[in-house]
């Protein structure tokens, strides 16, 4: 099927959000159907290395050092502060690290990518026009990077089988919501119907 509002540009970024050994492994954010929509991702990131910008979410050393409400919600999870997380739970998912570079890879202190000045500097590096969004979790960092995305005036495709969340009824509100309400800045496409959009070009 082809998608709503005709091929992807040149000028697409495939935008892939916390697909992190933190939300892999059993941790206390760990996200199960991750490694169900691990091999969708690869693809997108495979198919488009150079076109492929990674987020890392990295929460701060301490509570202390959150701003606002943050240092409640830190406080809250104090064990997955960077004071007592491995180093290596911050790091891509082992199968996407591989693609970094020629991917980027920027990090960011909250939901939304949109907050870091190094995300806009890259998107405007790449003379990016569309996102096309993968990755989790669908109704908090993805759910927060679509929004940011939709404000800005970017065309927004979300890749629907390589999303994930630790909740199957938030997630198809979240998704349904796009479909209702943003219909005209949001699209829902499956990843093969995204890269038979998409020019060669843009590998």
């Amino acid at each position: 099927m082809a998608l709503r509002f005709g091929p992807l540009s040149a000028g697409s970024v495939h935008v892939c959000v916390d697909m992190q050994t933190l939300f892999m492994e059993r941790t206390d954010w760990r996200v199960p159907w991750l490694e169900r929509v691990l091999p969708t991702v690869t693809r997108l990131a495979e198919t488009k290395r150079s076109r492929t910008v990674f987020t890392r979410f990295v929460p701060p050393k301490r509570p202390e050092d959150a701003v606002g409400a943050w240092r409640r919600y830190y406080s809250r999870w104090r064990d997955m502060t960077t004071e007592h997380l491995d180093p290596r739970l911050i790091e891509l998912v082992p199968p996407l690290a591989m693609f970094a570079p020629p991917a980027i890879v920027v990090d960011k202190a909250y939901y939304s990518p949109f907050s870091e000045p190094a995300f806009l500097q890259t998107l405007r590096r790449m003379k990016a026009d569309t996102l096309v969004v993968s990755g989790g979790e669908t109704d908090v960092c993805v759910l927060a990077t679509v929004m940011d995305a939709v404000d800005a005036g970017y065309r927004v495709i979300l890749a629907d089988d390589a999303l994930c969340s630790v909740a199957d009824e938030s997630h198809d509100a979240v998704m349904r919501l796009f479909e209702a309400r943003f219909s005209q800045q949001v699209e829902l496409a499956s990843a093969e119907e995204i890269l038979e959009s998409w020019p060669m070009l843009a590998l």
